[in-house]
C-alpha cells in the first residue's frame, strides 16, 4: 500500500529499527477515472467501504468488519467482541497488552488508492492515540485499501509513531484480527464449525484443509523454520461455511517471519490474526509499521481467496511461469528402489515405461555423495555411470529428472537415515558461506544439515554452476527439488546482513537461479519443487515448472493440494499428484511406511499430473509393496492410457464445488469443449447413491458419459443439470455436445 509523505518517512525510521521488511513501492502517479468505491465516513465510526460485492466497516475500534453483498443480501463471519478487546490492532508492551485506541474519525483522511493493486480505488487513513500508562503518546495510523479490480478484498496496515517523552517497547505487534462465528451465516450451526486452509509449512503430513474443532489452535509461524525443518508457508488462513468465507493474510512478495495464529475462543469463536514479534524499542519520534494484510471475503472455499491472493501479488511484482510442455507427461520415479538404487535397476525399467508411453525417469535420493557438493556416490554410481545411464534413457526417448536438495551441505556433523555425514567439500573450501545462528554454530535446517546462506551472491552462483553440471555436463533434462520448505535465520557476522531474516528473504534468488539457469540450457526441461508433506513457500513458488502435491498422506490429501496449486499458480498449472502408491498409506511417516496406493482417479479427475514409483522386474521381498505385480500391470496400463488420452492436466480447473459442504466430493475441468467431472464418496469403501449436480453447462443438452469405463449414462439439460448415479469411491464423467 503506497503511503502519504509522512509515512513514507516512517517507513525509513521502520528500517533503522528492523533493518528487514521491503519496503512498498512508492505512488506511481497514475491518473484515475472516477472509482466505483464508495467511503462514507461517520464522526464517531464506522468508516465504510463499499464496493457491488463487499463492504468493509472500520468499526469504532479498529476492527475492519468485512461483508459479502450477494444476491441482495448482507453476509458475514466477523462478530466483534463489545469492548475494547474487540480492536482489530494492539500491542504488547512490556508484557501489557494495549488496545485503548481511540480513533479520531472526524478527521480521517479519504484519498485515491495509488498502489499496484489497479488504477482505480478508495484510501481511508484514521488517526488514533492510547492513553494507557507508559504508553500515553503511542499513536496509531490505521489506512485500509479497497481497489476496484479486487472489490472483494480489503488491505490495511497500521503504523505506531511514539509521540509521547518516553520510550515505547513493542514486544508484540497483532494486525487485523478477527472473531469469526459461523453461526452468522448458519444460525444452527456452532460458532467454530467452518471449514478452514492453514497455509503454513506447520508439520509433514498434517491436512492443510480442516474442519474447525471446538479445542482447535495452530500457531500458523511463517517464514521461519519450524518443527524438524519445515517453514516457509502461504501467508493465508481461509474460513468457510457453505455460505460465505473470509480470509486473512499478508501481501508482501517477501516471505516474511510473522504469524496467522488462529484459536477456537471458550466462547466458541474462532480468532485469526496477524502476529509479529519485532523486540523493538520506539524512542520519542520513531514509528513501526506493519506489513500490508488484507481481508477478503467470497463465497466458496479456499480456491477462490487463494486465487485473489496470488492475483493480488502478481499486481505487486511476483511472477509466476508458464510450465514447460513437457511438465504434464507421467514420471515415473526411482524412489521405489529406495536409497541403494543402481543404474542397472533404474534401466531396467525402461521396457514397462514404454509400454505405459511414460516419458519420464527420476533418480531420486541417495545417488550422491554428500549435500552440498553432489558428486556420484562411488559405490553405486563409479565414474560416468550416471552419464551413461542418461544417455541410455534418452537412446529409449525418455527424458530424466535428478533429485537433490538445495542449500543444504553436510559439515560432519549428524546423519540421516541414509548415511552418516561427512565434511562436503564446498564447506571445506567455503566455511564462511554457512549460516550461523545466535551462538555462531551451524545452524541446521532439514535433515539436519547445515546451510549455505542463499543471500550471498557467490552462493548463488554456486548453484548456476551446479545446475550447469547437472543438465548440461550429465544430461539431465530436470530437477526433483526436494524437501523444499526454508532456511534458518543468518547470524553470520562476515555476512554484514542488514537483519537475521535476510537468508529467508533471499532463499528464492537461489531457485531463481536454478530455474533460469535450467531454462536457458533446455527450454523443455522440468524443475518440481517438493515442500515435502506441506503447503509451499511463496518465496521459491514462482520458481518452477512443476508443483507437486508433496508426499500427501493419502487420496483426499492429493486431490485439495491439486486444488490448492491451481489456485495459486492458475487453472492451467502443471501439478504432479506424486507417486499413486501415496493414496493409501499403512504408518505413515514412519519407519514401517507402507505405501500401497493404486487411487488413480484422485489425480486424473482433479486435473492433476500422474506418477508412480514401482519396482519391475523383483528385485526381492524388501520391495513387495511397490512391484508391478501383473496384476498391478494391468490397472496401471489402464490408467496411464486412459491419463495419456485426455490430458485433463493441461484443461482449465473450475471453481464449482465447495470442500466441506458439497457431497460428494467435486471437480470440474474444462478441456476442447468438454467438461469433465469427477466426485468422490465420503467413505471410499461404501456404495454412494444419489444425485449429482453438473456445474457450469449452458442450457442446452448434453451426453454424458462415464469415461473410465466407456459406459453411455444418457442424455442432460444443462438447464436442469443433475443426473442420478451410484459408485463406490469414484466417478468420472465426460459431458459432451
Amino acid at each position: 500500500m503506497p503511503r502519504t509523505a509522512a509515512p513514507v518517512f516512517l517507513a525509513a525510521i521502520v528500517i533503522a529499527l528492523s533493518g528487514c521488511r521491503e519496503q512498498p513501492s512508492p505512488p506511481s502517479g497514475q491518473a484515475q477515472s472516477s472509482s466505483s468505491v464508495s467511503v462514507t465516513v461517520n464522526p464517531g465510526g464506522p468508516a465504510v467501504l463499499q464496493t457491488a460485492s463487499a463492504e468493509f466497516d472500520v468499526l469504532p475500534t479498529g476492527y475492519v468488519q468485512a461483508w459479502l453483498l450477494k444476491d441482495g443480501k448482507r453476509l458475514t463471519l466477523d462478530e466483534p467482541q463489545p469492548g475494547p478487546a474487540a480492536s482489530g490492532d494492539s500491542v504488547v508492551s512490556g508484557g501489557k497488552e494495549i488496545h485503548d485506541f481511540v480513533f479520531d474519525f472526524e478527521h480521517a483522511r479519504i484519498s485515491d488508492a495509488q498502489g499496484k493493486l489497479g488504477p482505480r480505488g478508495k484510501r481511508v487513513e484514521i488517526m488514533a492515540r492510547s492513553s494507557e500508562g507508559e504508553s500515553a503518546g503511542l499513536e496509531e495510523t490505521l489506512a485500509a485499501e479497497v481497489y476496484d479490480d479486487l472489490p472483494t478484498m480489503a488491505l490495511t496496515s497500521v503504523a505506531y509513531k511514539n509521540a509521547g517523552s518516553v520510550d515505547v517497547k513493542l514486544d508484540r505487534v497483532v494486525a487485523n484480527q478477527h472473531r469469526l462465528s459461523a453461526s452468522l451465516a448458519a444460525p444452527q450451526a456452532a460458532p467454530y464449525d467452518l471449514w478452514s486452509f492453514q497455509g503454513s509449512s506447520y508439520q509433514w503430513g498434517k491436512d492443510d484443509v480442516i474442519h474447525i474443532s471446538k479445542n482447535f489452535s495452530q500457531p500458523n509461524r511463517m517464514g521461519a523454520m519450524v518443527g524438524r525443518g519445515e517453514g516457509g508457508g502461504i501467508p493465508v488462513v481461509a474460513f468457510w461455511t457453505a455460505r460465505v468465507g473470509e480470509a486473512v493474510g499478508h501481501l508482501e512478495t517477501l516471505p516474511l517471519v510473522v504469524s496467522l495464529p488462529v484459536r477456537t475462543e471458550p466462547d466458541g469463536r474462532v480468532r485469526a490474526s496477524l502476529s509479529i514479534e519485532p523486540h523493538a524499542t520506539l524512542r520519542p519520534g520513531d514509528v513501526f509499521s506493519t506489513p500490508r494484510s488484507f481481508v477478503a471475503v467470497y463465497s466458496g472455499d479456499f480456491y477462490e481467496p487463494l486465487r485473489l491472493y496470488s492475483a493480488a501479488l502478481q499486481r505487486e511484482g511476483w511472477s509466476l511461469r508458464k510450465p514447460s510442455e513437457e511438465a504434464y507427461n507421467v514420471f515415473w520415479c526411482g524412489w521405489g528402489y529406495e536409497f541403494n538404487v543402481t543404474p542397472a535397476q533404474m534401466l531396467g525399467t525402461i521396457p514397462k515405461l514404454k509400454e505405459f508411453n511414460i516419458r519420464w525417469a527420476t533418480l531420486d535420493d541417495r545417488w550422491f555423495d554428500k549435500y552440498g557438493d553432489w558428486g556420484p556416490r562411488p559405490d553405486t554410481f563409479p565414474d560416468d555411470a550416471i552419464q551413461k545411464m542418461v544417455e541410455k534413457f534418452h537412446q529409449q526417448g525418455i527424458r530424466t529428472q535428478i533429485w537433490w536438495v538445495p542449500l543444504g551441505v553436510e559439515d560432519g556433523q549428524g546423519r540421516y537415515e541414509s548415511h552418516p555425514y561427512g565434511l562436503a567439500r564446498v564447506v571445506q573450501q567455503h566455511p564462511d558461506w554457512l549460516i550461523l545462528d545466535q551462538n555462531g554454530k551451524h545452524a541446521r535446517m532439514v535433515r539436519g544439515l547445515a546451510a549455505l546462506c542463499p543471500a550471498l551472491p557467490e552462493v548463488q552462483e554456486y548453484y548456476k554452476e551446479l545446475s550447469t553440471k547437472f543438465i548440461r555436463d550429465w544430461g539431465f533434462d530436470g530437477h526433483k527439488l526436494d524437501n523444499v520448505y526454508t532456511v534458518p535465520a543468518c547470524y553470520n557476522p562476515k555476512h554484514r546482513h542488514k537483519c537475521p531474516e535476510d537468508s529467508i528473504h533471499a532463499m528464492g534468488e537461489v531457485y531463481k537461479a536454478i530455474f533460469e539457469t535450467t531454462r536457458a540450457l533446455k527450454p523443455d526441461s522440468v524443475t518440481q519443487s517438493c515442500p515435502c508433506g506441506t503447503p509451499p513457500n511463496l518465496a521459491w513458488l514462482p520458481y518452477m515448472d512443476q508443483a507437486v502435491t508433496g508426499d500427501p498422506v493419502g487420496s483426499v490429501q492429493v486431490r485439495r493440494r491439486i486444488k490448492m496449486y491451481k489456485a495459486l499458480l492458475g487453472p492451467q498449472a502443471a501439478v504432479y499428484g506424486d507417486h499413486v502408491e501415496l493414496t493409501t498409506i499403512r504408518y505413515a511417516n514412519g519407519a514401517n511406511e507402507i505405501d500401497e496406493g493404486k487411487d488413480f482417479a484422485s489425480t486424473v479427475g482433479a486435473g492433476g499430473v500422474v506418477g508412480t514409483k514401482f519396482v519391475w522386474p523383483d528385485p526381492g521381498p524388501h520391495f513387495k509393496t511397490v512391484l508391478l505385480t501383473p496384476e498391478k500391470e494391468a490397472l496401471w496400463k489402464k490408467w496411464m492410457d486412459l491419463y495419456n488420452s485426455k490430458m485433463l492436466s493441461r484443461g482449465t480447473f473450475l471453481d464449482l464445488y465447495v470442500t466441506g459442504y458439497d457431497v460428494p466430493e467435486g471437480y470440474a475441468i474444462a478441456k476442447d469443449g468438454k467438461m469433465y467431472y469427477a466426485f468422490f464418496a465420503p467413505d471410499p469403501a461404501t456404495l454412494w447413491k444419489g444425485e449429482v449436480e453438473l456445474r457450469g453447462l449452458e442450457p442446452r443438452k448434453y451426453r454424458v458419459v462415464d469415461y473410465e469405463n466407456g459406459k453411455d449414462l444418457g442424455a442432460i439439460d444443462g438447464r436442469s443439470p443433475k443426473l442420478a448415479v451410484e459408485f463406490t469411491h469414484h466417478l468420472l464423467l465426460e459431458v459432451s455436445k
